[in-house]
């Protein structure tokens, strides 16, 4: 039976990430990327709204998508691949409690070169005929809905193909001479002896003992290391060999509604924000609605991230809610931009976030030979490169990762034991 040097479970962007870095790094190491689906990025990172922006008050959240927003920026303008990116910048919509708790975040960023823009509401209003006033609306009272007070725009923030990134680190590390099989599905993870004795029924409590390979529908397959980065599935293994790893399932949903009218028209290619010359992917006060503009097909995906009493659940086929959309997001988005009344989406997914419990970062630690690398928390395509380059790092024995930029991240800071992050403020 072969021996792999490393098995990847999970052809996502952040396993086909973590498998191009490590084989670039280590050439001539057998490297091996297995998933369940027929294709790449079929999982979760198919069902994502593929928007990224490098505003976050962490500095680890920072130097994840920063570096790797640089990285995908450089593979579109220096290698000529095209991920289809664009910097169409992220405009929050706050009411007055929020910018003031915003507020001195924002300045301390500022202090670091951080380049944003502030709107007073009412230049806001008419450009996009945006309702910046609720006070007197009884439903949006019940609602519990504020009025809009600023606009605060970052530039360094957009919209990219999630399909494009998957595909750019596919085909490189397939150049590399990596190998990949698809349809192929873990049942079980392999503990074996590092020092078998031949009996019936070992590893027993008192030998030391590893994770050797997997136990797939087609057949048994052995590593040196095992490496899971398979998303919101990675907990399900595991759990059955006593690994915690701090990481749950959640359905996320997204739904698309055409721009058929002229006043949606109008606010989709909303002009004077960036070159691109159209709405940028817009935060509501809270409850925050997303909003992310999709110019090429004329359509607004929208998406809501609810997290009380959502449960934790692990779906293989999510779908969406017809009734989150009709009595959730649309009663929300309507009220500030008028222009969707009477709107119904055309289509819509759902997929699952990899929540970290923990602090909502990633986490990519090693034990037992088993590498998990996960819990982006929804925030997976932004971060991808940095986190298969501190995999990668990981996977090497190193205590530094090299982030694209020459930026040196230290590899335990993302570990369960010796992790080391700071809260995030700027959540969505």
């Amino acid at each position: 039976m072969t021996e792999y040097d490393a098995i990847i479970v999970g052809a996502g962007v952040i396993g086909l990430s973590t498998a191009y870095h490590i084989k670039r790094q280590n050439p001539d190491s057998k490297i091996l990327v297995i998933d369940k689906f027929s294709a790449a990025g079929q999982g979760s990172t198919a069902k994502s709204m593929s928007a990224f922006r490098c505003l976050f008050s962490s500095p680890i959240n920072y130097v994840l998508s920063d570096s790797s927003v640089d990285f995908y920026n450089y593979v579109q303008t220096e290698l000529g691949v095209d991920l289809k990116l664009f910097f169409i910048g992220y405009l929050w919509l706050l009411g007055e409690d929020d910018f003031a708790e915003m507020a001195p975040i924002l300045k301390k960023l500022a202090a670091k070169s951080l380049k944003y823009r502030e709107y007073e509401a009412e230049e806001l209003a008419k450009p996009l005929g945006l309702n910046i006033c609720l006070r007197d609306d009884e439903e949006a009272e019940l609602m519990g809905l504020k009025d809009v007070y600023k606009g605060i725009f970052i530039p360094k923030a957009g919209i990219v193909d999630a399909d494009c990134v998957v595909k750019f680190y596919e085909e490189e590390f397939l150049r590399l001479g990596g190998e990949i099989r698809y349809g192929v599905k873990v049942q079980d993870l392999i503990v074996e002896a590092c020092k078998p004795i031949g009996i019936a029924g070992e590893p027993f409590f008192w030998q030391e003992s590893r994770i050797s390979g997997i136990k797939t529908d087609s057949g048994i397959i052995k590593a040196k290391k095992t490496i899971l980065a398979s998303g919101a599935w990675i907990p399900q293994l595991l759990d059955s060999v006593g690994i915690e790893c701090f990481i749950k399932p959640k359905k996320r949903q997204v739904f698309a509604v055409e721009a058929k009218s002229p006043l949606l028209r109008h606010l989709l290619f909303t002009e004077g924000f960036n070159p691109a010359g159209c709405l940028p992917f817009t935060i509501l006060p809270k409850p925050r609605v997303l909003i992310r503009p999709f110019p090429t097909e004329r359509v607004f995906w929208l998406s809501y991230a609810d997290d009380f009493p959502r449960a934790f659940k692990l779906e293989d086929d999510p779908q969406p809610e017809k009734g989150f959309y009709q009595y959730g997001i649309y009663q929300v988005l309507v009220k500030y931009f008028p222009q969707f009344q009477d709107c119904r989406p055309y289509s819509a997914f759902a997929g699952l976030y990899e929540i970290n419990t923990l602090d909502g970062h990633p986490v990519v630690f090693e034990e037992k030979d088993l590498i998990a690398v996960g819990g982006a928390s929804g925030s997976g395509i932004m971060k991808a490169d940095a986190i298969g380059r501190i995999a990668a790092a990981l996977y090497d024995g190193e205590d530094y990762a090299i982030l694209y930029g020459d930026r040196k991240f230290r590899v335990s800071d993302l570990s369960i034991k010796e992790r080391r992050v700071e809260p995030e403020k700027l959540q969505i």
